[in-house]
C-alpha cells in the first residue's frame, strides 16, 4: 500500500467527505467577506457601485481580483483539508503524509513534467475541438460563452506590470493552487474515497474528474483530467503528497513564467495558449515516454521505502 491507510480512529469516510464539502462551502464564504473588506478597505466604498468590474476583466480592478482569488483559493482548498485533519485529531503532516522528500523522485517528477508536454498539448488542441450534436447546441454555445468569460479572467490574472506582479501571481497562481488544491484533492478527495472503497485506481481517477470538474473549463476538461490523475498517481506510488504538490506547481507555475517572458516582449497574452506544434511522433513519444516514466518513479519510490 503506497498511500496513508487510515487507522480505525478515523470517522468514516463517506462523513469526511461532507466534512470536505461542508468545510469547502464555509471557507469560501468566511474568506470571500475577508477578501471582500480588504477591497473595500483598498479602493473605499466607491468600488461597491462597480463591484461587477472586478471579474469583468476591467485592468482597473485587476488587484481587487487578486485579492478575492487568493482569498477564494485558501478558503475553499487550503483551509477544508487542515481542518479535516484537525476534526480527526490528527496533524495535517501525518494525516495527508507529507514524508521528507527524496532528491531522485523529485528530479523525476520534473523530467515527467517536462517530456509530457508535447503529448499534453495534443490532448489540448483535441479537446478544444470537441464539438456537441447539433440538438445540444444551446449547451455548446453557454460551454463556449463559460470558456471565453475564464479566458478573459485568466489573462487579467495573469497581467504583470512588475517583478512585484510576478511574484504575486507565482504564489496566487502556482503556489497555493500545489498546496491548496492537492491537499483538497489528492489528500482529501482521494484518500477517502481509497478508504471507502479499498480501489486505489477508482480512488485516483474519481478525484481527478473532481478536480477536472469543479474548475468549469469544458474545453479543457480532458487535460486536466489527465493531469489530476497524474498526481495522483505520484502520492499513491510514494506515499507523499510533496510529490504531487511539486507537478502541480511546475505545471502552473511554468504558465506563469511564459506569460511573464511574453508581456517582457510585448506579445498578446491571448496567444500564450497556441500550440508549439510536434510532429505525429513527438506526441506518440512523449506519451510513450511518460508511461515509461511514471513506471520508474513507482520503482524507484518502492525501493527508497525499502532502503530506509
Amino acid at each position: 500500500m503506497n498511500v496513508v491507510t487510515p487507522n480505525q480512529e478515523e470517522m468514516n469516510p463517506f462523513l469526511q467527505l461532507l466534512l470536505l464539502l461542508f468545510y469547502a462551502i464555509v471557507g469560501a464564504i468566511l474568506f470571500t467577506i475577508i477578501s471582500c473588506l480588504i477591497i473595500l478597505a483598498i479602493y473605499g466604498l466607491g468600488i461597491v457601485k462597480d463591484i461587477s468590474l472586478i471579474t469583468a476583466g476591467d485592468p482597473r480592478f485587476t488587484d481587487a481580483l487578486k485579492i478575492l482569488q487568493i482569498g477564494t483559493s485558501i478558503g475553499m482548498f487550503v483551509a477544508p483539508p487542515l481542518a479535516l485533519a484537525y476534526t480527526n485529531r490528527k496533524k495535517p503532516s501525518n494525516f495527508y503524509a507529507f514524508g521528507k522528500p527524496k532528491a531522485v523522485l523529485l528530479i523525476l517528477v520534473l523530467i515527467i513534467m517536462i517530456a509530457s508536454m508535447p503529448f499534453m498539448e495534443w490532448v489540448a488542441v483535441t479537446n478544444q475541438k470537441m464539438v456537441l450534436p447539433s440538438g445540444l447546441k444551446w449547451l455548446e454555445d453557454w460551454m463556449k460563452e463559460s470558456e471565453e468569460a475564464a479566458m478573459k479572467m485568466t489573462i487579467q490574472l495573469l497581467t504583470m506590470r512588475n517583478n512585484w506582479d510576478f511574484i504575486v501571481n507565482l504564489v496566487m497562481i502556482a503556489v497555493l493552487p500545489a498546496i491548496g488544491e492537492e491537499l483538497m484533492f489528492r489528500g482529501g478527495v482521494q484518500r477517502s474515497l481509497n478508504k471507502a472503497f479499498n480501489n486505489p485506481h477508482a480512488a485516483i481517477w474519481l478525484s481527478a474528474i473532481i478536480f477536472s470538474a469543479i474548475h468549469m473549463q469544458f474545453y479543457g476538461f480532458v487535460p486536466r483530467l489527465l493531469l489530476g490523475a497524474g498526481f495522483g498517481y505520484l502520492y499513491y506510488f510514494s506515499g507523499s503528497i510533496w510529490y504531487a504538490m511539486l507537478g502541480h506547481f511546475i505545471n502552473n507555475g511554468y504558465a506563469v513564467c511564459v506569460a511573464f517572458y511574453m508581456q517582457k516582449h510585448n506579445m498578446p497574452l491571448d496567444k500564450a495558449e497556441d500550440p508549439i506544434g510536434f510532429p505525429w511522433y513527438g506526441y506518440l513519444i512523449s506519451a510513450i515516454l511518460t508511461i515509461a516514466l511514471f513506471k520508474l518513479f513507482n520503482d524507484t519510490a518502492h525501493r527508497e521505502r525499502k532502503l530506509g
